[in-house]
């Protein structure tokens, strides 16, 4: 019985999951140019993105406001039952409205229609039924019809839902595309958790320099450059000439290796054995992008240089993972 049990649960999930996906195979056919009238009016608005809605709706409304935002379009959330009550203050000529309703009849939404006609914003409507009062008042119209709810009785909001998060998102990254919105503008609305750490470090945030740098100059008996590597503790060593030019590295792998060959390690010189040529990283890069160069080349530290290609610094893998970015 218990078996038979699960085996229907897992019938339902799967039925809500595939009812979700060909409302939304659907909505992506039925795009068409008032979606790209609708991108246009926001590109062309001089104020913000003001999205509005009532009851799951409004969960929604606050879901697109929040992903625009931080997508490079200005946006924000008003409740329909707060603006009839003094929150259409903060609406002005100058914005666009985007007002969600499945059925477009949403009395605390309809309420505002006529005030935000008088204020001469711009309306988009995103809602089921093309002949509502919603509908007909918009400036646009995103239709999001669907066949049905993925609720077995019909009438929960589900599948309508879903469909209006995806045109959200939709409209947010076609926008961000237009827009021109860079990983770094991202970064500047996402400061915050390891997002932003990721976004917003840079390699000259983290790495170690001046008396921190593990450093020698050519010539310098291995003995003693192993000497230097031993108190900067990690675990390598740049070789640089007077004006401070990388000429090479030496790591603890290396060491093994030159144990492995050589006969009398103490009588060697620090340019015999390092590695010529090393990989390096701009300090002005993103922490973010050092780690990935580790990862990729199976390396736990890199030089790094300034504009001028001098050596500026040594990050270490463990300084991404304290950072938490990476």
């Amino acid at each position: 019985m218990e078996k038979i049990q699960d085996t229907r649960r897992l019938e339902m999930a799967r039925e809500v999951l595939q009812t979700e996906a060909a409302a939304l195979s659907t909505l992506a056919e039925r795009l068409n140019g008032d979606f790209l009238a609708a991108v246009e009016i926001i590109l062309a608005g001089k104020g913000r993105v003001i999205v509005t809605g009532m009851g799951k709706s409004g969960h929604v409304a606050r879901k697109i406001a929040a992903t625009l935002a931080s997508t490079g379009t200005p946006a924000f959330f008003v409740h329909p039952a707060e603006a009839a009550h003094g929150d259409l203050g903060m609406i002005t000529g100058d914005d666009v409205v985007i007002a969600l309703s499945n059925s477009g009849e949403s009395a605390e939404v309809v309420s505002l229609l006529p005030a935000l006609k008088l204020k001469g914003s711009k309306l988009i409507a995103i809602t089921g039924r093309a002949e509502s009062s919603l509908s007909q008042a918009a400036d646009i119209l995103l239709h999001t019809h669907v066949e049905r709810e993925a609720c077995p009785l019909n009438l929960a909001p589900t599948t309508s839902t879903t469909v209006q998060v995806a045109l959200g998102d939709a409209l947010a990254v076609t926008l961000m595309e237009a827009r021109g919105f860079s990983q770094s503008d991202f970064a500047l609305s996402h400061p915050g958790g390891s997002l932003g750490r990721r976004l917003l470090v840079h390699v000259r945030d983290l790495m170690h320099g001046g008396d921190d740098l593990p450093r020698v100059a050519p010539g310098t008996l291995l003995k003693d450059a192993l000497l230097e590597m031993s108190q900067k503790r990690l675990g390598m060593i740049t070789i640089c000439d007077k004006d401070n030019t990388l000429l090479g590295i030496y790591t603890d792998g290396d060491l093994r290796r030159t144990l492995e060959r050589a006969a009398d390690v103490y009588r060697l010189k620090i340019d015999e054995v390092m590695s010529a040529n090393p990989r390096t990283i701009h300090q002005d890069k993103l922490a973010a992008e050092a780690g990935f160069v580790m990862k990729e080349k199976q390396i736990t530290s890199l030089a790094v240089v300034d504009n001028a290609g001098k050596l500026a610094g040594v990050l270490h893998m463990h300084d991404l993972l304290r950072a938490g970015v990476f």
